[in-house]
């Protein structure tokens, strides 16, 4: 049997794409729930890293610090029943660290003592990657040589160590954060590692009543949470939320979006030309699709709306544009380029 508030197990999970759907909100419902003892506010952010969960992307969380990111990460994994793990990136973290390394072993065999030789052995030990959920903390703070380790685990779901390929347990998740302020001591994330992020998620201060609560909560002991949804019931929302339909208006409009972020494309708008050095590739436009069908599964619709591609527009598409220097001279960031394109007036940047 389920533990009480945990989602179905195989055998009785829904078959019909109406009881999936619904199963998919009530989860979303079952996981805000347990987070909301823990967690004060952050909705939007707590529902973009849902949606990158039943997408199977990845996210970068960017804010300053003290605004609870490890927490909301540690909370959610334990909401989701997910293997935990944690990596605090620094200047000397090398590569071996967070995949994991080889080590010698001698096996001096039953006559060891007497003059007899033994074997010796490579032995694989699994680094800090190998786990379903795994933070990567202030990942901006090694160098980009360590960075670029996490990307073949990213992007292939296994890493290799001394010619011996490793599959990683799955799913697999990273959800790296970023401190955007503290510049010393830090290095820019290369351009390849941050397009395999689904999405770029920014964490802002709570409001004051949300700032209120959190002090009110300062002197309780923190609660732990515990899963609400069984593993299956996650694998299924995971493989409904890939066949969900779009529409070929959708998917146009996806398509038409991310190619407007190009300064040499047909469909980017002249205002656009002298902002933006480099927009987003396809993999963006794919991204866009999926976190719009996650938006519309969480939310237990079975069609994708326009609305959905627009919500997930600022986070799949912010950390994929490279701005001019004039842009960056008159301080205008990617969201209010990424904003006026969907405005679609030419006006608000």
């Amino acid at each position: 049997m389920n533990a009480p508030g945990v989602p179905n197990s195989p055998e009785t999970l829904p078959r019909s794409p109406a009881e999936a759907l619904d199963q998919i909100a009530s989860m979303r419902r079952a996981i805000l729930a347990a987070l909301e003892p823990v967690i004060v506010g952050q909705r939007d952010v707590i529902d973009g890293v849902l949606a990158a969960v039943v997408s199977g992307g990845h996210c970068l969380l960017e804010g300053v610090p003290g605004l609870a990111k490890t927490l909301l990460v540690k909370s959610l994994a334990g909401a989701l029943g997910l293997d935990y793990g944690r990596i605090q990136f620094t200047p000397d973290l090398m590569p071996a660290d967070i995949t994991g390394t080889e080590v010698l072993e001698e096996d001096r065999g039953p006559a060891a003592g007497q003059g007899a030789g033994g074997s010796r052995r490579l032995r694989f030990l699994p680094g800090p990657v190998f786990r379903h959920l795994l933070l990567a903390d202030e990942i901006n703070r090694a160098p980009p040589k360590t960075q670029s380790a996490l990307l073949e685990a990213m992007q292939e779901g296994h890493v290799t160590v001394g010619g011996a390929t490793h599959p990683l347990p799955q799913p697999f998740l990273v959800l790296a954060t970023r401190n955007p302020i503290e510049q010393e001591g830090t290095y820019p994330l290369p351009e390849g590692q941050l397009d395999r992020f689904m999405f770029m998620l920014r964490v802002e201060y709570p409001d004051a009543a949300e700032e209120l609560e959190i002090v009110r909560r300062s002197g309780d002991e923190q609660p732990i949470v515990g899963p609400v949804v069984d593993r299956a019931a996650l694998d299924a929302a995971r493989r409904l939320v890939r066949r969900l339909p779009v529409a070929d208006h959708v998917l146009r409009r996806a398509v038409q979006l991310v190619r407007s972020t190009r300064p040499t494309a047909a469909e980017s708008p002249v205002w656009l030309r002298d902002l933006v050095r480099f927009g987003a590739g396809p993999r963006a436009g794919q991204f866009l699709v999926l976190a719009a069908k996650a938006t519309a599964a969480l939310d237990g619709r079975p069609c994708v709306e326009l609305g959905d591609v627009y919500r997930a527009a600022p986070a799949v598409l912010r950390h994929r544009l490279v701005t001019t220097f004039e842009a960056e001279s008159e301080g205008i960031r990617p969201d209010a380029i990424v904003q006026r394109l969907l405005g679609g007036d030419g006006s608000g940047v």
